[in-house]
This record gives structure tokens, sequence and C-alpha cells, in this order.
């Protein structure tokens, strides 16, 4: 199999609790891809989005790397990771400098972020990202991009995402091992938001759910920048477990008849079916009544979509879902997660799908791929800055400390 070395190959991994998806592109120019291999596999080795097994986890993404090498053509040499858990933090941030030369410039910028990363960090945690959310000139100009404009100071109000050191080593541990270089670490929900919201989400106010196998992440944007970030240890393997303790089965059928019969939201359905569930010895079946099965659904997906909303009224940011509640992630896909979501929310309330605007398979036109492809268009916006040179370092070093990542962040 022949190495490509070509800069325009961008490869994304999304390490999931539940699934391991990889997909290799090709930049064809500065605003369009083509998707050249896909490759998935079971994920063992994870819980709640945290790297609990070492071995069952590189081994996973192997099975993944080697099936999207297949389908491209070619060997996968760096990849870009997406990262969650219940680890991930986020607080605000200020920071000020003075304009040097009267006039903004990516310099000024870059030290008016560094400033705001000047904050205590707890203990064994590190910077991921910095996303700026407005800039001021001079105390009273508000705005969003000052490239180019003139003044005296510049502050910015910065959105600081934190991850925990050891789960970010393990993680580009893991890849490495699996044969593959780790260029860059995104938070999840930053990338299914790249993939699933309109500008005009972004503009007028949204907020993004995206609900896997481990964890449910929160991502709230408005006039185009990041507003608040949460990841809640709660999704769909916790659905697939209160099934099976409750039907006394296994998980493998508990996830099989969540997805036949399982619905979030008693309400929608329209006739109580019997079907049959296998005990979890495997010696013998059972019959179970639909509605026992919404009755075991509802109350976790009530828990998951109240706990957003608790917190969006808890730090007052009602304001930032003026469009509404985007939901993306396999979680996602349990049949009345909408409508349930829209009595909770009481807001106009989507599923989103990763949006094909580049040579993309209509086969992955699902809420499962969404961070994977996010990744990837995440990786492209980076991509388009110019003149900004990576710092050197170790690997786990540059991925946290390099300033053209967080100015590519608000662009």
């Amino acid at each position: 199999m022949a190495k490509v070395f070509s800069d325009r190959v961008i490869v994304s991994v999304d390490v999931g609790t539940t699934k391991i998806c990889v997909l290799v592109s090709q930049q064809l120019d500065n605003e369009n891809i083509e998707i050249l291999g896909v490759g998935k596999s079971p994920s063992d080795g994870l819980k709640k989005g945290v790297v609990v097994d070492v071995a069952k986890t590189i081994h996973s993404i192997k099975l993944a790397i080697k099936e999207a090498e297949l389908m491209a053509g070619f060997q996968i040499e760096s990849v870009c990771v997406g990262i969650s858990g219940g680890h991930i933090q986020s607080l605000s941030s200020q920071g000020m400098v003075p304009i040097k030369r009267g006039e903004v410039r990516v310099g000024d910028i870059q030290a008016a972020l560094e400033s705001a990363k000047a904050i205590a960090i707890p203990e064994g945690m590190q910077i991921l990202h910095v996303l700026p959310q407005y800039f001021v000139l001079d105390a009273h100009t508000k705005v969003h991009d000052p490239l180019g404009m003139h003044g005296i100071r510049l502050e910015v109000q910065a959105h600081i995402i934190l991850g925990a050191v050891a789960s970010v080593q393990n993680l580009v541990k893991c890849c490495e091992m699996a044969g593959v270089k780790v260029t860059d670490i995104i938070l999840e929900q930053l990338a299914s938001a790249d993939a699933v919201l309109s500008p005009d989400e972004r503009e007028l106010g949204v907020a993004v759910l995206d609900i896997g196998g481990g964890t449910s992440d929160l991502a709230m944007y408005q006039q185009g920048s990041i507003r608040h970030t949460m990841v809640l240890p709660v999704a769909g393997n916790h659905f697939t477990h209160d099934v099976a303790i409750g039907l006394r089965t296994t998980l493998q059928e508990a996830e099989r008849v969540k997805k036949e019969y399982g619905y979030a939201s008693m309400e929608l359905l329209e006739e109580d079916q019997l079907f049959e569930v296998q005990a979890v010895h495997g010696a013998q079946k059972h019959i179970v009544q639909q509605t026992e099965l919404i009755n075991i659904l509802q109350p976790r997906a009530q828990e998951i979509l109240t706990i957003v909303h608790e917190e969006i009224l808890k730090k007052h940011l009602q304001s930032f879902i003026a469009t509404g509640l985007v939901l993306t992630g396999g979680g996602s896909l349990l049949r009345g997660m909408t409508e349930l979501a829209q009595t909770i929310f009481s807001v106009p309330v989507r599923i989103g799908s990763p949006r094909l605007l580049h040579d993309m398979p209509e086969s992955l036109d699902s809420p499962i791929y969404a961070t994977a492809y996010g990744l990837i268009i995440h990786m492209l916006k980076k991509s388009q800055m110019q003149g900004l040179d990576t710092m050197s370092g170790p690997l786990v070093n540059r991925l946290f400390a390099r300033m053209k990542s967080w100015v590519a962040d608000f662009f």
C-alpha cells in the first residue's frame, strides 16, 4: 500500500464510547473536500468518553483505520482526533493588550488570547481551546473581527475549554500505538456544530446537543461565536443498560429492542405491541409489552434533556437559543427525542445531520457521523489560515500551546 504525504489529505478519528469512526478526505480547494474512505468499528476500551482499556482502544482504532485505508487506497499517517468526557471543563476569561502599531494585526489578536489564558488552571488540567467570543477596541467598541481596525487597546472575552492532561495523553498514546500521528485534538461538540449548524443559526442563537454513547455534549452559539459548552456523562449507553436491567436481557438484545420498539415519549405510542426478548442467560425468551420498554426509556431521556435545560436556565442562557435546539449523535435517533425536547425546552427542535456541502456519500448523511465529518470541516477552516506557523515542542505541548489553533477557532 503506497504512502501518501500530501498535505491536502485530512483524516478525522471520532473515538467514541460505542464506536470508532474514521473519515479520510482530500482537500480539493480552499472550500471543498471529497470523502475518500470511511472506517468504522465497535469501541470497547472507553467509558463515558475516556480511555479505560488501552489495549482494547488501540485494537478498535486499528480496525477502523484499516477499513478506511482499504477504501481510500493508501496508508493513513496523521489524524485529527475528537475528545470528550466528564473531565472537560469550561470557563470565561478576559485578556487585554496594547495595540502596538495602531492597527490590529494577527500578532495583537494572538497576544490578547495569550493574555486571556493567564488564569488559574486546576491541577492536572490543560487548556484545549481558547475561543474568542468578542473583542473590544478602546473599551467601548465591541467587534467580532478586529483585524485591520485602528485603536490603542484590544480586549478579548474568551471561552476557555480545559481537559485532563492524563485523558489527552492516553488518547494520543492509543492513536500512536495504532500507527498514526495525532496532529490536533478538538472538542467533539465544536466539531459536531461545524457539521450540522447553518451560519444563520450560529448568528441568531442556537444550541447543539450531541447525544453519543458515553456523553452528551452541549455547545451554544450566538453572533457567530461560542457562548457555552458542557459535557454530561449520561448518554445512549445508559438507555441500553437501563433496558438490559429492566427487561432482564443482554446488552446486545437491549440495544436491538431499543432501536426497534423504543420511544422517548409514551405520548407517541399509537398501539401497544408485544415482542419477544431473550433472557440474560440466553436459554429462553419472554414476552414484553412496548409500554414497559417506554417506561424505562422515557425517564432517562427526560433526565438528559432536563439537566441540559436546567443548565441553560441556571446560567441565564435562554436568549442564546433563539432559533432552537439541534439534536445530533446516535442518541438523537431514538424516536420521540425531538418531541420530548420540544416539550421541555419550549423551542423548535430538529435532528442535525451533516450538511452535505461537499462531495460526501449519502450513506454518511446521519447524525452518527456528525462529529467525524465536523472534525474534517474544523481542520479545513484551520488550513485556510495563512502565515501562522506552528510552535515547536513535544506533541502534547503543541496540542495545547499552538497559537494557530486559538486564532483559527475564531475565524
